[in-house]
């Protein structure tokens, strides 16, 4: 009785949790500003076939480095090329990058780190030297070394990102697992027969979601970054398909006569990253348990 008594009360909490989350986050202006950052880029990248753009590719002879006005907001490139609509396009690598690239990460990080807490033992030792091993190397020189081996494209990128930033959620969800599952709904789970994975997919993953939610959040501004770096040194989007780190790689041969190639992508991925950073500090705020 008492157990029942404990996970009826634990999953009204689970119920409750989001309404409070959602109060205090809408609370929190940077996390909000955060959002509409995101929300802007989000819509801009999903809309670029609809608006009445240039042709991101299309290049001009007689256009070439030409400073913003009428007929280019922006200005152009090297080639002639509107740089607002290469932006525009750009955002869909970069998001797409940054949100696929998590996306990996999470799949395989969660799982491992979800059995090396929960059994423990010789199972939580190999997994662990092995996070810790590639945890000893730099987030960014294990992209790139990984996306040079792949090859460069856009796809590779991704993957090469996503495996990168594994160890991180394999070693969060370890902790968080060691810290939960020997809470006394964890146990009473336990005394009635359930099953390892029921009590893992039902007791324990619920509980740990939300600091994994907060580090995917933050992991994509730096994912956002590792693929405008990877593009920057070729091994991204590759040519001419539009990429904000390609961009930059072209604009720095310019910027003395041409500085806007470099201060317009350049702005894109400051403001992209920020805005990811403030959502992902508004969700750790909301989601802490330990916060009225």
């Amino acid at each position: 009785m008492s157990t029942i008594v404990q996970v009826t009360a634990a999953s009204a909490l689970v119920k409750r949790t989001p309404n409070r989350a959602w109060r205090k986050l809408r609370a929190n202006k940077g996390a909000l500003v955060g959002l509409a950052i995101i929300l802007f880029f989000t819509v801009l990248a999903a809309l670029a076939p609809l608006l009445p753009i240039p042709d991101p590719v299309a290049t001009s002879w007689s256009a070439i480095r030409k400073a913003p006005s009428a007929a280019h907001w922006l200005g152009t490139d090297d080639l002639g090329r509107d740089i607002l609509s290469r932006m525009i396009w750009g955002a869909r690598a970069s998001l797409m990058a940054g949100v696929f690239s998590v996306a990996i990460a999470v799949a395989i990080g969660v799982p491992f780190g979800l059995i090396s807490g929960y059994y423990g033992g010789w199972i939580d030792q190999i997994i662990s030297r092995v996070t810790e091993a590639f945890l000893a190397m730099p987030f960014l020189i294990t992209a790139i070394a990984l996306a040079a081996f792949l090859g460069p494209s856009l796809t590779n990128a991704m993957i090469a990102i996503g495996l990168s930033a594994t160890p991180v959620f394999v070693r969060l969800t370890r902790g968080q697992v060691l810290a939960v599952k020997m809470e006394d709904y964890v146990e009473g789970a336990r005394s009635i027969g359930l099953r390892h994975f029921s009590i893992i997919t039902r007791y324990i993953l619920p509980n740990v979601f939300a600091p994994i939610l907060v580090q995917a959040t933050l992991t994509i501004a730096t994912a956002i970054i590792a693929e405008a770096s990877l593009s920057f040194l070729g091994l991204g989007q590759q040519p001419p398909a539009p990429s904000w780190g390609s961009m930059l790689n072209v604009a720095k041969n310019y910027l003395e006569q041409a500085p806007w190639m470099a201060m317009w992508p350049g702005a894109a991925i400051f403001l992209v990253v920020i805005g990811f950073n403030l959502l992902g500090d508004g969700l750790r705020d909301a989601l802490d348990p330990r916060e009225a």
